[in-house]
């Protein structure tokens, strides 16, 4: 049996039929579709939403709800927020028109591949037939006709497909699917779909619209190696955990406490991985690298084994891989991916993190670190825990200090509730100093660091987790780049606290551009002085707050921490759409250093003492990093 419908009807069908399962229990896989139509998708994809709106019995929703999004990018950070509180086993769809909507989702796209999270991506294309070519906002190659500006989201997307004749579209979506709940493969999943094609009609079989359930596996590490990896921890006499973000997409948070517990090895943190142990844990030593703690890159320098999970071992993660000091350091990696388990020449335990954190509790039992070890674990975080204090409760003036900001937030936040941030200084003071309670309260972007994330990955946030209160910290600088999903949140009545801290320019790039010697430069947001024909005038007029209000959100303004924290208890309080809370900081009041490098080069040479002098450190710095090439077998420790 056949149904005769158009390509996007069928695709839409097709979509509010598709399942993950993951250890018994089931959810959607695109529980929803994001879109902003244009003359590439209103006939056919959102025609096809409408009549899938329309079938839906009355107060019921439809199989593949529809939101509008005011930013195409936008949209997309939405669908990876969802995706990431849904431990990547749910995600959304975007639609957009072919031309600028198209590749305004280019970004968005990178964002979702680096952090390895599932997006669907369904941008209008060309004419398949060409009869009406070139075609408002089509780019003409002088080399091909089979190529269009969504050939821009290839190398930005994990699976890319442009579906020509409807036959194409059965394929094309089982790829799809198959990448999108594949914790290796997943990211940004491109389906481009010509304009004429969307809206053509085709006899498509029945079983294509069926119910279907995508198995999530959890692949058991090798025994041979499993052995090995015991091995080498039990010989070690510093050995140290880093918890990535597979941790906790993986839902290993339980089994690593209770690895952690078992054998006394403590526990360091990625950015995506904090909160995989709570922050009072006894074995957590809270971020490492170069926006960790002094806790966790103290035990890094002296550690003989790294047992990395679930990290893709980014260059904040290693300190540009100087933090492992330890000249017989040994990385024992286990990952779902075999690309990220064989790095910095490890012993590669390719397996889900939970079953491969089983399995090792199993093979190492009845050893124990000792309690000189765990003495040592709790005396450093108790440590670091009381610089955390201090910054909280720094008392800069008369402007507060961002740390302050952080303080007052974390005191008001419940244990459930959800902090996100992606760019400036804040994903480097909330790495060392936010007190993360529960896996998923953590949500700080920095695979892209992408500024505009923020807000619209709020409203993804709080759409996939309703019983959570949803905080969005934001630069002005990051909120200048994408407030526009404000709008969607108000129309869909979400309630996220956006925690707007106004420092008048970027004051992550200005501390950083101060550290390689060049004096701020273009990082303050000041009018042009008619003296000296620079950036240094006074401040701009910008009223953050006005705009957020503008824009149909509830602004509490404060000023202080005092009127900070009354105003961030009156929006928890609050209900319906958002709250935006606007507070004006200190962007020179610096929170405590890590202790650790960051590899950014600074100029070779200079006219200016400040640049010299910068690299002069930054030589000093550099003969620190190792290449973390030696063999598993050669000398040290672990022969």
């Amino acid at each position: 049996m056949t149904v005769r419908l158009t390509v996007g009807q069928a695709l839409v069908r097709f979509l509010a039929q598709q399942w993950t399962e993951r250890d018994g229990e089931e959810q959607r896989l695109v529980a929803g579709c994001f879109g902003i139509f244009g003359h590439g998708n209103v006939a056919g994809v959102g025609q096809a939403l409408l009549e899938e709106e329309l079938r839906a019995p009355a107060g019921t929703a439809p199989g593949l709800p529809y939101w509008t999004g005011r930013n195409e990018q936008g949209m997309v950070h939405a669908a990876v927020g969802y995706a990431r509180m849904s431990n990547r086993l749910s995600t959304l769809a975007c639609t957009t028109s072919i031309g600028p909507g198209a590749t305004n989702m280019v970004t968005g796209a990178a964002l979702a591949t680096i952090n390895r999270l599932p997006v669907l991506l369904l941008p209008g294309d060309v004419f398949a037939t060409r009869t009406s070519s070139p075609v408002l906002q089509e780019l003409e190659s002088p080399a091909t006709y089979d190529v269009s500006v969504n050939d821009a989201l290839r190398p930005v997307s994990r699976f890319f497909d442009r579906v020509w004749r409807p036959e194409q579209l059965p394929a094309a979506l089982l790829g799809a699917m198959r990448v999108l709940t594949d914790p290796v493969e997943t990211g940004a999943v491109t389906l481009a779909l010509p304009q004429d094609v969307q809206a053509e009609a085709h006899d498509w079989p029945e079983e294509l619209f069926e119910r279907r359930v995508w198995h999530v596996a959890r692949p058991v590490p090798e025994r041979d190696l499993l052995a090995r990896a015991a091995d080498l921890l039990r010989g070690a006499r510093s050995p140290l955990v880093v918890a990535g973000g597979g941790v906790i997409y993986s839902a290993a948070t339980d089994a690593l406490r209770e690895f952690a517990e078992a054998t006394g090895i403590a526990v360091a943190e990625t950015q995506a991985g904090k909160g995989s142990l709570p922050f009072d844990h006894p074995l957590a030593l809270g971020g490492i690298g170069a926006t960790g703690t002094s806790a966790a890159n103290a035990f890094a320098r002296e550690a003989d084994v790294v047992l990395g999970i679930g990290t893709r071992w980014s260059d904040f993660t290693t300190a540009s891989r100087s933090v492992f000091a330890n000249p017989d350091v040994r990385f024992v990696n286990l990952n779902v991916a075999g690309f990220d388990a064989h790095k910095h020449a490890g012993l590669a335990l390719v397996a889900d993190a939970r079953e491969g954190l089983l399995a090792l509790a199993e093979a190492l039992a009845g050893h124990d670190t000792g309690g000189d070890y765990r003495g040592r674990a709790r005396r450093l975080a108790a440590e670091w825990d009381e610089v955390v204090e201090a910054a909280y409760h720094v008392g800069h003036q008369p402007l507060p200090a961002q740390t302050e900001v952080i303080g007052v937030l974390n005191e008001v936040a419940g244990p459930r509730d959800v902090v996100i941030n992606a760019a400036g200084s804040m994903p480097g003071d909330l790495h060392r100093l936010w007190r993360t309670r529960d896996p998923q309260g953590y949500h700080v972007e920095y695979g892209f660091s992408c500024m505009g994330y923020e807000i619209a990955a709020g409203l993804g946030v709080r759409m996939a987790a309703p019983d959570r209160d949803v905080f969005v910290l934001v630069g002005d600088g990051s909120y200048l780049m994408l407030a526009s999903e404000l709008v969607t949140a108000v129309q869909e009545r979400q309630k996220i606290v956006v925690v707007i801290v106004q420092n008048h320019g970027f004051a992550s790039i200005g501390a950083l551009s101060e550290s390689v010697g060049s004096q701020r430069f273009g990082t303050s947001y000041r009018f042009r002085d008619d003296g000296s024909g620079r950036l240094d005038g006074a401040t701009l007029p910008v009223d953050l707050a006005a705009n957020a209000e503008s824009l149909g959100a509830q602004v509490l303004r404060a000023r202080g921490v005092e009127e900070l924290r009354e105003a961030l208890v009156k929006a928890k309080e609050s209900d319906g759409g958002p709250v935006v809370v606007h507070v004006e900081t200190d962007p020179t009041a610096a929170g405590p250093d890590s202790d650790a490098w960051w590899d950014v080069p600074v100029a070779e040479v200079a006219e200016l003492a400040s640049t010299r002098a910068a690299r002069a450190a930054y030589d000093e710095a550099k003969r620190q990093q190792r290449p973390y090439l030696r063999p598993l077998e050669s000398g040290g420790t672990t022969t």
